[in-house]
């Protein structure tokens, strides 16, 4: 079970920004009095889940058909894009956590006076980023454990308890620091990603497609093997591995250094234009 706690990190965040937005279209709809499009947001949230199944089913198909280089190579490149996917994801929800609720609100108001088909195509684009971004992290973090099922279990805890905050959110019950929330499971992510990071380069290097596959960096594989407690623990979480490539070393400093520095560097506040000199405040 020691991938549980990676994969529910992903779905916790994924999962939350999903139900937020979902919430937010939903009490929109109730206050509004139009109770009768609540449908259509639902729609939208069902055929984005669809979706999001379906690419993970037919990533997992395609990777299971290939050769051994072939399979490394796809599982490289899909371990990189869920890297993207992470961090872009990260930056996000750090600038879209205060501003969220009024963005969807207005984008809400005008599919409202568009139509149904509208409704749906915006809960469908507002659910089906996350749902997307959690089939390619999943198959990631699969691919990783092997035949593990560590991955779809913290996948599954993860969004049941996204959903159970979501619900509470919506319903008054509980009342949380979102940008103060989304900062911290940002820092974890960012460490998440940099092991996944990693492992997608190894896989890479086991293609042939990256060089320096027995260059290492260290090897640990005597004082921390991975099939020690401490070891699985740190592989489970953080994608550790006992024999580093220089590749992976440094692809794994410098995007923890890049990444994490610019995520927590203060955002710039922007001033207030200062009137012409004569002009009324």
């Amino acid at each position: 079970m020691e991938y549980v706690f990676a994969s529910a990190l992903v779905g916790l965040r994924e999962g939350l920004e999903a139900t937020l937005v979902v919430s937010v279209l939903l009490a929109y709809l109730v206050k509004s009095d139009r109770r009768e499009s609540i449908r259509w947001v639902w729609l939208g949230v069902g055929v984005a889940v669809a979706l999001s199944v379906g690419v993970g089913a037919l990533i997992t198909f395609t990777s299971s058909s290939l050769d051994f280089e072939a399979q490394e190579t796809f599982g490289g490149v899909m371990s990189l894009i869920a890297v993207a996917f992470v961090t872009a994801m990260v930056f996000w929800m750090r600038g879209a956590a205060r501003k969220i609720s009024g963005e969807l609100r207005g984008k809400l108001s005008d599919a409202l006076a568009i139509g149904p088909l509208a409704i749906v195509v915006l809960a469908f684009l507002s659910v089906g980023r996350e749902g997307l971004e959690t089939a390619v992290f999943f198959y990631a973090s699969a691919q990783s454990a092997g035949s593990n099922s560590g991955p779809l279990v913290g996948f599954l805890i993860g969004i049941a308890v996204a959903v159970a905050i979501g619900w509470a959110l919506y319903r008054g019950a509980l009342r949380i620091n979102l940008s103060r929330f989304f900062t911290w499971t940002g820092i974890l992510l960012v460490f998440v990603a940099a092991g996944v990071l990693g492992y997608g380069l190894h896989d890479l290097q086991e293609a042939g497609v990256l060089p320096g596959l027995n260059t290492l960096a260290f090897d640990l594989s005597g004082p921390m093997p991975e099939d020690s407690w401490y070891g699985a623990l740190l592989k489970g979480i953080f994608n550790y591995s006992a024999r580093t490539s220089v590749v992976q070393a440094v692809a794994w400093v410098a995007y923890v250094a890049v990444t994490l520095t610019a995520f927590l560097w203060p955002a710039r506040k922007v001033a207030d234009p200062v009137p012409p000199q004569g002009a009324t405040p």
